[in-house]
Order: structure tokens, then sequence, then C-alpha cells
């Protein structure tokens, strides 16, 4: 799965548009690399992410096309 969809499907960003312009900009880093949009996430993955002064740190635990709001949250575990 792309690491643009995985972020939009986890919730973690709201859109994908949005997930794709922070891969773009160099905000996000999977096993600390600056990975493009189109990278493709592996369970056991940890991506960082950039907010501004704020850095939110997850890894990836299973990976699903979609899942219902109450589930997303099962498809990472927070390490920030």
């Amino acid at each position: 799965m792309r690491i643009d969809k995985f972020l939009k499907v986890s919730r973690i960003i709201k859109r994908r548009t949005v997930a794709n312009d922070a891969c773009d900009a160099g905000r996000v880093l999977v096993n600390d690399k600056v990975v493009k949009a189109s990278y493709d996430v592996k369970v056991g993955d940890i991506i960082q992410i950039q907010f501004g002064q704020r850095t939110v740190k997850v890894e990836v635990l299973n990976l699903n096309e979609t899942v219902k709001k109450e589930a997303a949250s099962e498809m990472y575990k927070d390490l920030s």
C-alpha cells in the first residue's frame, strides 16, 4: 500500500492530497529516510511525520485497504 493512502486510511492525515503534499515537502520519513508518496509501506515500518513543531512517530501494525473509523487506530502503534 502506498504511504499516502496508508496515512489517509489510518486517519493519521485526513486527506490523501494533504498526505501527498507532506511527502512532496519531505516531512514524511520511513525508517529515518525521506520518502515519496508512492513508497510501499510494509508491516513493521516506523513512520515519522513532522507537523510544524510537533513530530508524530508510529509503527505500522497492519495494512487494510478500508477500515471503519473505530478500528483505524489498530493499524498503527503510537511511538511519540
